[in-house]
């Protein structure tokens, strides 16, 4: 516990970046920038909530080997934890996880177990637990019970912490994507708990379920193709998936966050992962909502992690090849969108009311 709070005093919070949109004036949007944690993603947060609420539960004591199911982000930082409290680490992972992800789960210290269909990553991670006594940690469901939803420095409470002197302090939306669904969930519980008027806005992938669970609520559905988004959208509807604090869902296309993280990068003059273009192309159809309902307002949505960790995937011209045509036309849809206001038919949503 002093070790992960000796960390934790470390470590700086995330900036928040101001992402003016020249042609809907009246609405700010914001990007909460979780690349810049020590791990290089959202999932810091995660890793050090699932550890500290492994720990205080008895879960972990000195020499557990600790084990989790990921598709690569939570891995990294569980890993760096996992080292920080010398304690050894099994990252269970598709075997389609990127190099670079692999990489950095290994120079933390961890060690990578493959399993060529992603769908097995639970059984897999349970089976070497129970091999080796030791402790899945198992995110995909404790994520949204392990975070304080109250505050004590959560994702949430910084957002609204660091936009107290912008011109619209309250956002009308916070937009993110959906893996585990803790930070999501911990999201809409503050704004609730705090009265804010803000809505929670979930971003899903394609290839995943949780947007025609939250529209039918049948929990056993079930998808034959991993996420082509690496880090958010599942094939199985996630034990830690609150719909209940969500407002709104809207599906976006693979292609269309592609295109929309390249979009962002001579923007921002630096690379993002895939999550981070899933998360820009709802926020833009949010606000395009906004301006036709004469709305101002703002809205926050995050940096995920650096597309440093997908250069041979999303950032290869010879991986994107087969999506080339259709980003190219949502690619022209964002430049439109942001330099003239302008947006072509929307993608589906679904509204909680």
């Amino acid at each position: 516990m002093r070790r992960i709070a000796a960390d934790a005093r470390r470590s700086a919070d995330t900036h928040l970046l101001a992402l003016p949109l020249p042609g809907l004036p009246g609405i700010e949007l914001y990007l909460k920038d979780e690349s810049t944690h020590l791990t290089g993603s959202l999932k810091h947060r995660l890793a050090r909530s699932l550890f500290l609420y492994a720990i205080v539960n008895g879960h972990i004591r000195e020499g557990t080997t600790v084990i989790e199911a990921s598709s690569g982000s939570t891995a990294i930082s569980e890993a760096y934890f996992a080292r920080l409290l010398g304690l050894p680490f099994v990252a269970v992972i598709p075997r389609s996880t990127s190099v670079e992800k692999i990489q950095l789960i290994e120079a933390q210290g961890g060690r990578a177990h493959f399993v060529d269909d992603a769908r097995m990553i639970y059984e897999a991670a349970a089976r070497i637990a129970e091999e080796t006594c030791g402790h899945y940690m198992d995110q995909f469901t404790f994520a949204e019970r392990a975070t304080d939803w109250r505050g004590n420095n959560n994702i949430a409470e910084s957002i609204f912490e660091q936009m107290d002197r912008e011109e619209h302090p309250v956002p009308r939306w916070v937009v993110v994507g959906a893996g585990t669904g803790g930070t999501s969930a911990t999201i809409g519980r503050y704004i609730r708990y705090r009265g804010f008027e803000t809505e929670l806005c979930v971003v899903d992938p394609e290839h995943s379920v949780f947007f025609d669970f939250y529209r039918d609520g049948d929990a056993s559905r079930t998808h034959d193709r991993p996420s082509g988004v690496e880090g958010i959208g599942r094939a199985r509807v996630e034990p830690s998936f609150v719909p209940s604090v969500v407002d709104r869902m809207i599906k976006v296309p693979d292609a269309a966050s592609y295109a929309a993280m390249h979009f962002l990068e001579p923007i921002l003059g630096r690379r993002c992962g895939p999550s981070t273009g899933t998360n820009l192309v709802g926020a833009f159809q949010l606000a395009r909502r906004m301006a036709e309902a004469g709305e101002r307002g703002s809205i926050v949505t995050l940096i995920c992690d650096s597309g440093e960790r997908y250069l041979r995937t999303c950032y290869d011209e010879r991986w994107l090849a087969p999506h080339a045509g259709e980003m190219a036309r949502h690619r022209a849809s964002l430049e439109a969108f942001f330099t003239r206001g302008e947006w072509p038919p929307a993608l589906p949503e679904i509204s909680r009311s």
